[in-house]
Formats: C-alpha cells, structure tokens, sequence
C-alpha cells in the first residue's frame, strides 16, 4: 500500500513533525510513500530559518531521510521561497530552497494523489 503525506502545516506546528515522524517510521518499515509540501507546509524548505542550538532541525531531518522532497513553486513563492531558476525568471535578487527540496507545479501533487493508496494530510 502506497501513502502520500501531504504536508500542509508550517514547521512550527506539532503536526509538521508528526508527519516526518511518519515518514521516518514508513522509511524504517520500507513502505511505499512519498510527500508533498503545500500551504505553509513549503516553510519547511526556506534554507534561510534560523533554529536555536536546543531545538531540532525540521529541514535537516526531512534532507536526513534522502527521499525526494516536492515542494508546490507557488505557495513556496508567495512565502518568499525560491531556488535559482524561478529567482532569475521572476528578477528576485538571492534564491533559498534548501538542498534536497524541488520546486514543483500542482500536476506533480495530482499525479501523487492519484498513483497512491492513501492520503495522509498534516
């Protein structure tokens, strides 16, 4: 059974880390899943968060797992994310998508939902 994690909330959010906690334990079983970053969810992917030495890295932990990491190109853009190519298309001056995150368009969430089994939101 394939899962899809659609991940919706922002990092701050305990939900944001329950869905990694999922997608850790599903990695750990070697289960079908894959994610998809949307709504505020796609702050998980600004390089520039700040995070202080006694709390855990969101970022690190989802680069950690070395799955693929789609993240929605226009919700990240309208919260000021962005990675080189879509800068230069669109004149912003510095890019900051995290490595191992990919900007992608909605077309790659329906594809998602519609090869996997489950849906799971956060």
């Amino acid at each position: 059974m394939s899962s899809l994690l659609l991940i919706t909330a922002a990092p701050s959010s305990i939900h944001a880390w329950h869905a990694l906690g999922l997608a850790q334990a599903l990695q750990q079983k070697q289960q079908d899943f894959c994610v998809f970053f949307y709504q505020d969810g796609v702050q998980v992917a600004n390089s520039l968060q700040w995070v202080p030495d006694d709390q855990r890295d969101l970022t690190e932990a989802w680069q950690e797992l070395a799955i693929r990491l789609p993240v929605c190109v226009s919700a990240a853009l309208a919260r000021g994310i962005t990675d080189q190519e879509n800068a230069q298309r669109h004149q912003i001056k510095a890019h900051n998508l995290a490595s191992g995150f990919e900007l992608v368009g909605l077309g790659e969430l329906a594809d998602a939902v519609q090869s996997s089994d489950r849906l799971i939101q956060f």
